[in-house]
């Protein structure tokens, strides 16, 4: 996987995530979402709900329509750059909220709201390597795209083994035909802790085959990561009342499409980590 290929799928699940994001948040599907996010910065009595999602909406939009214009060479890398930063800081900001913090559980690491917020930590070492690849050494491009995925995974992976988090992914697992088995094997809370346990192992053997470079372990490791992120996209097929504008288009939608963030991330590591340090004639 050359630079030019690692690119140009980047570009793609950025374009898809931002435009589906955005068209979900101009549909206003869900402003609860958005609200919580405008309400922190003490906008929610100036921006009626509607407009805020309206808002939200282009800016995402807008970030993944000019990323693609940016990266064909029609527009200034800095557009889609500075755009995407100021909406991924704006979100990760709202991590100081208290309600995006479950008290009752024990405050940190367990999370509310803001499970989905965190994954916005994924978007800025993809526009640095997309946009600004010269800027920084592999190494470091390596560590903070292993970084995002890492907090995500180990992150979401802890919350399985609590109660709330495994009874609210029932729905989830006892619909999709490639996880329902898990419930004939073990209990909800057991089968809840099977995934956190995969979550966490599978992005901690990434960061042992990362640290030792070794380039198998890189790529097994890195592809059960990625395969925790395409599972999660299958959901939105395979949940109840699949394909609607309903699982699209709110909290279902809005949480697993960015997802594809990661998958980004784990493409830059192996093109990184992997390919670049394979002889040629063995890459090819």
């Amino acid at each position: 996987m050359n630079l030019r290929t690692s690119n140009n799928l980047v570009i793609a699940l950025i374009t898809i995530s931002f435009s589906l994001l955005g068209l979900s948040f101009i549909l206003g599907a869900n402003p609860n979402a958005i609200g919580s996010i405008f309400s922190f910065y003490g906008l929610e009595t100036q921006v009626p709900d509607h407009l805020m999602s309206m808002i939200a909406g282009f800016a995402l939009c807008f970030v993944g329509i000019t990323s693609l214009h940016s990266h064909l060479g029609f527009i200034n890398r800095a557009l889609p750059t500075v755009t995407a930063l100021i909406i991924a800081l704006t979100c990760l900001l709202t991590l100081f909220s208290a309600n995006r913090w479950l008290a009752s559980e024990g405050g940190f690491p367990v999370i509310g709201s803001g499970q989905g917020i965190i994954k916005y930590f994924a978007v800025i070492p993809l526009f640095l390597f997309v946009f600004y690849k010269d800027v920084l050494s592999d190494k470091a491009h390596v560590a903070l795209n292993y970084a995002s995925v890492a907090l995500v995974l180990v992150w979401i992976g802890a919350m399985k083994f609590f109660a709330f988090e495994a009874n609210a992914i029932v729905s989830l697992v006892e619909s999709s035909p490639f996880m329902s088995w898990l419930y004939i094997v073990f209990s909800v809370q057991g089968a809840s802790n099977a995934i956190g346990i995969f979550d966490i192992l599978s992005v901690a053997l990434l960061g042992v085959g990362l640290f030792i470079r070794n380039a198998k372990l890189i790529l097994l490791a890195g592809l059960a990561c990625c395969s925790v992120f395409i599972m999660t996209q299958t959901f939105l097929i395979t949940a109840p009342n699949a394909l609607s504008s309903v699982t699209v288009f709110e909290r279902l939608g809005q949480f697993v499409i960015k997802d594809l963030w990661f998958i980004a991330n784990l493409v830059i590591i192996y093109h990184l980590a992997v390919f670049n340090n394979t002889p040629k004639e063995t890459a090819e």
